[in-house]
Formats: C-alpha cells, structure tokens, sequence
C-alpha cells in the first residue's frame, strides 16, 4: 500500500515538472524562426516554432511575370518546406523534454503528436 503511494507522489513530481518543462518548450518554440525557400530563393516563406507563417516574400522579378501558376507552386513549396523544418524544431524540443523524465510510453505519446517524427538522440 505505502509502495503505491510513494509511486503516486513520484508521478505527482514527474508531472509538475513536465508541466514547467512543457511551458518552457513552448517559449522557446515561439522564439523559433525557419524560413523555407523555393525556386532558387525567389520564394522566401517564414515560420515560426509553432508553426505559424509569419511572412512570405517574393522576388520582385518573379512577382512582375505573368505565370500565376508557377508562383502559387512555389508558395506552395516554400511553406511546406518551412512548415517542414517547424514540426523538426518542435520534435527536437519535445526529444529533450521527454529525455530528462523516466515515463513509460511518454516517447510513443510524443511520436504520435509529433506524426513519428521524433528524433532519437
């Protein structure tokens, strides 16, 4: 009985830290900025930790020519590209979070927010 309760008070411990930890990564993630590129970098497209776009730029050369197409493509590209390198940055943040607990499943959990994309260390 004492056994369970001493196992009780290390989880309470485990998730008060976890909680701290989450809110840390958090702010670090909204001080994250990847930029993704396309054509050469004349689609610029900026993202932050969260994975919000904060800006696109497009080369003026490429925004005074008529292929509409061509530059919706490469919008298209950039941003994924940049969404891309957020979802890495979060993983990795979440890779250093889930080293410093001794959690059963917590890795698996992080992997299925993550969609598997979860570095090993």
């Amino acid at each position: 009985m004492f056994k369970g309760l001493g196992d009780m008070a290390s989880l309470m411990k485990q998730a008060s830290q976890m909680k701290g930890m989450v809110g840390e990564m958090q702010e670090k993630l909204g001080r994250v900025r990847v930029t993704g590129m396309a054509g050469g970098g004349m689609v610029q497209v900026e993202v932050s930790g969260h994975q919000k776009v904060l800006s696109c730029t497009i080369a003026e050369n490429l925004a005074a020519s008529d292929d509409r197409e061509m530059i919706e493509d490469l919008v298209v590209a950039a941003t994924n590209q940049a969404m891309e390198k957020a979802r890495e940055a979060a993983a990795a943040e979440m890779n250093q979070l889930a080293g410093g607990l001794d959690m059963p499943g917590l890795s698996d959990a992080l992997n299925q927010f993550t969609g598997g994309n979860l570095p090993t260390a």
